[in-house]
């Protein structure tokens, strides 16, 4: 006998796992995570096959239901998956793709000229992963159905009179599904905000598409559809700013790849850029950004040598200098049996030759519009060349200050309490307003794991700062030294010296103000801590509650009138109500136990769930523009909560 028989290792212990079971064996290979993500995933999956008709030019309408039952419901005016048989298969095709991996259109060149859904998983997994799976499709002036369990199917296809989950178009395919509890134990609800988002962003990239959403529990509806195309997106992204001239649109055809670009500056100090090959999202770039960045440069440096005098144009411009105020969307089309990704996120586009066609296209495109829209070349070039002079002057204070070794880590603030743990993953900082309340936090930390840095005063606005004024404010150059990870392009995530960064500010009018003055700094400067989920606000008590020799805390108002009306029922001598005003009202011992103790405190981390309206909200609240601030304030005053 072998040493592999002796380990009960033979050919006995190799199992094929059949149809859809490997799926249910290891989901998060399938979708990534059980999480409520992968909920979320598994919708998005459906309306990606609704979407996929848009894109082919047959369907107009995309209804997207949320039902009180639990059940999400897709439906679309498209042409309908087929419910004839497979010759090869005997079965239905509407079957087949149901319950195959691997089995769809996208698969076979010429049927779908342009896919998003071919790198997901399809309405197979999506189906493997349901208590409940309904399909019905309406070809012809015919209903169809089938249904499901666990991916199993309850009966053949089979034609019926009447739709069981309100399929009223024409023609088209419906689909509504359950998620299976034993699959998505954490939850089986969406995250309502991200679908918003994802469907909003391909009404934007399919024009002339209605796109609907019905949140049956919530009761909310919404309905998205622009005639604009990416230009309508170019201008929400732009929402809020004052822009430098209309939306550059650039749209041609070069063999199977339609390229649409979108460019607008902006008198901001940032980059918004946007990148979508098939309605995916490439959040990482690619090839196509790669092409449109080179060919952005090139024809502007290509303009500033025709109009300017040797003497004038100064040094060439770079890719850095184009970057600030810029506003731009590239948008790739192209056969989906071609598409190539790089990495296991399929979020970079890997087509090498997909960068020759977009700088083919943008470049030609630019070189003539400068010349017959010389006004608009001439603004956009006077921004620049005021983004490259402030660029020089933030890299030599930048330079002087690492001459100075005091961005390396070498010399850190005098005030920082740092903790003895060397491990980043275990270590905490707490940002603490004040120098009084900074003490007392040193006072009642952990030293193990724990680090104080207190902040004297108001920081820098930073919404529209420069990295040089940003180095010479006191205060922020303190952080950044303490962080350890440097700042503007230089900045190295892993020498990140703290995991877990809090905020710890007074529950005051000021301390909101300064809360939002350090979440301007990391919104603008350093995102990667907010990205990765490092970046916490502390919240301390509103209140002690005092009743004898027993004390409790409070958070809100709503806990207090609870622990009060407690007090009163157990008939004890009347509670003593402190509010607390500052931190510094709290000694060592209470701030420990209320706020920074792991086992007690409440920490909120800062989440960026949709960028795009963040940062509005951050350009309507911290940007020069008063008329956008005021109308917020006003529409929002009577939901302030004033503590006079």
């Amino acid at each position: 006998m072998t040493a592999d028989k002796q380990k009960g290792y033979g050919a006995e212990s190799i199992v094929v796992l059949e149809g859809l079971e490997p799926v249910r064996r290891r989901p998060a290979m399938y979708i990534g995570t059980t999480s409520q993500y992968g909920v979320n995933h598994c919708l998005n999956e459906i309306v990606d096959n609704a979407i996929d008709e848009a894109l082919a030019g047959f369907c107009k309408n995309i209804h997207v239901t949320i039902e009180e039952n639990g059940y999400f419901t897709v439906f679309d005016d498209g042409r309908g998956i087929p419910v004839d048989k497979v010759p090869k298969y005997k079965t239905s095709a509407l079957e087949i793709v149901m319950t195959k991996l691997h089995a769809g259109g996208k698969f076979q060149v010429g049927a779908y000229k342009v896919s998003g859904g071919l790198h997901g998983v399809g309405a197979s997994v999506v189906n493997a992963l349901s208590t409940h799976f309904i399909v019905e499709v309406r070809q012809s002036g015919q209903l169809y159905r089938q249904e499901y369990k666990q991916g199993n199917p309850l009966y053949p296809v089979k034609k019926v009179d009447k739709s069981i989950i309100g399929y009223n178009f024409k023609k088209g395919t419906a689909v509504s599904f359950l998620p299976d509890k034993e699959i998505f134990k954490e939850t089986t609800e969406i995250l309502f905000s991200t679908l918003k988002k994802q469907v909003k962003e391909r009404a934007y990239l399919i024009k002339d598409i209605s796109f609907k959403i019905f949140n049956n529990k919530s009761k909310e509806k919404l309905a998205y559809y622009f005639d604009g195309g990416i230009i309508s997106l170019i201008r929400d992204i732009n929402r809020g700013k004052k822009t430098l001239h209309t939306p550059i649109y650039i749209h041609k055809q070069i063999e199977d790849k339609e390229i649409e670009v979108a460019i607008q500056y902006n008198d901001s100090i940032n980059e918004y850029v946007y990148s979508f090959v098939n309605v995916i999202n490439t959040h990482e770039g690619g090839t196509h950004l790669t092409g449109f960045r080179s060919a952005l440069t090139k024809s502007i440096n290509n303009y500033a040598k025709k109009i300017l005098s040797e003497k004038d144009a100064g040094d060439p411009l770079t890719g850095d200098d184009v970057k600030e105020g810029l506003a731009t969307i590239v948008y790739v089309k192209m056969p989906a049996t071609n598409l190539q990704f790089e990495g296991q996120t399929k979020t970079k586009l890997g087509n090498s030759e997909v960068q020759t066609v977009v700088q083919q296209a943008v470049s030609e495109y630019l070189d003539v519009y400068f010349e017959e829209n010389p006004k608009v070349g001439r603004e956009i070039l006077a921004k620049i060349f005021l983004a490259q002079k402030a660029r020089l002057a933030a890299k030599a204070a930048k330079e002087a200050v690492l001459r100075k070794g005091m961005l390396e880590g070498a010399t850190l603030p005098g005030k920082l309490a740092d903790c003895s743990e060397k491990d980043p993953a275990k270590s905490e900082l707490f940002l603490v307003e004040g120098n009084s309340a900074g003490g007392t936090a040193k006072q009642g930390r952990d030293r193990k794991f724990q680090a104080i840095l207190p902040l004297r005063g108001k920081v820098l606005n930073t919404e529209r700062a420069y990295l040089d004024k940003v180095l010479a404010f006191k205060e922020l150059k303190d952080l950044v030294i303490a962080l350890g990870m440097g700042i503007g392009e230089n900045i190295d995530y892993k020498k990140l010296r703290y995991h877990k960064i809090a905020i710890m500010t007074d529950a005051d009018v000021d301390g909101e103000h300064i809360r939002t003055l350090l979440l301007t700094f990391f919104f603008r400067h350093l995102p990667d801590i907010i990205a990765k989920g490092h970046l916490y606000i502390a919240q301390p008590p509103l209140f002690k509650i005092q009743s004898g020799k027993k004390i409790q805390y409070a958070f809100s108002d709503s806990e207090r009138d609870g622990i009060i009306k407690k007090l009163v029922e157990e008939k004890t001598s009347t509670p003593g109500i402190q509010r607390y005003k500052g931190l510094g009202e709290m000694n060592a011992e209470q701030l420990w136990e209320t706020t920074m103790n792991p086992d007690n405190r409440i920490l909120k981390k800062i989440m960026i769930e949709d960028a795009q309206e963040a940062d509005y909200v951050f350009t309507m609240l911290m940007g020069d523009e008063v008329p956008p601030r005021k109308k917020f304030i006003v529409t929002h005053a009577k939901l302030a909560n004033l503590d006079v």
